[in-house]
């Protein structure tokens, strides 16, 4: 009998919670996917206290999934949204920059690696998490900054939803994951809270946190760039002199486009580009093992020869990393294909000296 999604809900409707409902009646089962025989999805807990009292359930579900006709495997994610963060005391995220004489570079920091993209939706923070885990597990100090502003995503995929400690008011103690420091303004708003700011408040944000976090000696610092080439990418070369940058592409020409644009920047401010790294290249089905290129290959190596820059590799589009970003824990922490390719990755750098 082939497993269906409503044969899987029904199933995990026994699962009842101690404070009422089940876990589909909560509505806590999210991206169920159903490929052929492996079930996989994500249990979605509505605060992290809950979550952490509910891994038996979730290894119970599991299993729950895995006796069901037709189901030969069943990967089942715990996750939490986020807790509500009270504001620190005396600290104001935002605001216009404070003028000063020295650059905005932390004070411990060997390498500050700009992670950017053209546009959104290629995957930019999913390779800047895994690059930092990656790093980490080379044995190197490395730093985490999320200056997404507009769409903080670092926290999630870290794994992390504790607000920054900060006793004075005027020194932010960041937050450790996987081995990474990190620090996001996801960590100092309300979950869902839209943030709304004019140029200038930005620049203030990632001067806060480039200057006001305790980052401590790093090999690296990773900056995961905003899209685009605006304010904060603007602010970020010219005040902190990022030892280069790296820019993450889609193969198909309307992202390549974009990419060009974003080249041209850093050509602007007099930051190297240190190479290009292609993202969601290639599809393998995991059933029959074809290769599909949904969106195109080769398209950013063949830029980055045209170029003369180093094309540092292409990664594929992959469920698991999807899951394993959702579910806080990046795939690079892993073992597998993907932690492997991001592994060499990370190797490569240190080679360079760059971490």
């Amino acid at each position: 009998m082939t497993a269906t999604r409503d044969r899987i809900q029904t199933a995990l409707e026994q699962f009842e919670l101690p404070d009422g409902g089940n876990l589909i009646s909560r509505d806590m089962v999210r991206a169920l996917m159903v490929e052929g025989t492996d079930v996989r999805f994500v249990i979605e807990a509505p605060t992290p206290e809950m979550a952490r009292q509910m891994e038996t359930l979730r290894a119970a579900a599991e299993r729950a999934v895995l006796a069901l006709d037709g189901v030969d495997s069943a990967t089942v994610v715990l996750t939490a949204h986020a807790a509500s963060k009270p504001p620190p005391p005396n600290l104001k995220i935002g605001g216009h920059p404070k003028p000063q004489a020295e650059p905005m570079r932390p004070q411990g920091v060997r390498s500050i690696l700009a992670i950017a993209s053209g546009k959104g939706g290629v995957g930019k923070s999913t390779v800047s998490s895994n690059l930092a885990v990656a790093l980490a597990k080379q044995g190197r100090r490395v730093g985490l900054l999320d200056a997404d502003i507009y769409g903080p995503s670092q926290p999630r995929m870290m794994g992390v939803n504790k607000r920054p400690a900060s006793p004075d008011g005027k020194i932010i103690e960041p937050l450790h994951a996987h081995g990474v420091t990190m620090m996001s303004i996801g960590l100092m708003l309300e979950p869902d809270k839209a943030v709304v700011w004019r140029g200038p408040m930005l620049m203030g944000a990632l001067q806060q946190m480039m200057s006001q976090v305790r980052w401590g000696e790093l090999d690296v610092l990773i900056v995961d760039l905003p899209p685009g080439t605006g304010d904060v990418q603007l602010t970020l070369c010219q005040k902190s002199a990022p030892t280069g940058a790296i820019v993450v592409s889609t193969p198909q020409d309307v992202a390549l486009i974009d990419a060009r644009r974003a080249m041209d920047m850093f050509k602007t401010l007099k930051t190297p580009v240190l190479g290009l790294i292609e993202n969601m290249s290639t599809f393998h089905c995991p059933k029959c093992g074809h290769e599909a290129h949904i969106f195109g290959h080769g398209g950013v190596e063949a830029e980055a020869e045209k170029l003369g820059l180093p094309f540092l590799g292409a990664l594929p589009i992959d469920l698991d990393t999807r899951l394993a970003g959702d579910g806080g824990t990046p795939i690079a922490a892993g073992d597998g294909p993907v932690a492997q390719a991001y592994a060499q990755l990370a190797e490569r750098l240190v080679q360079g000296g760059i971490a």
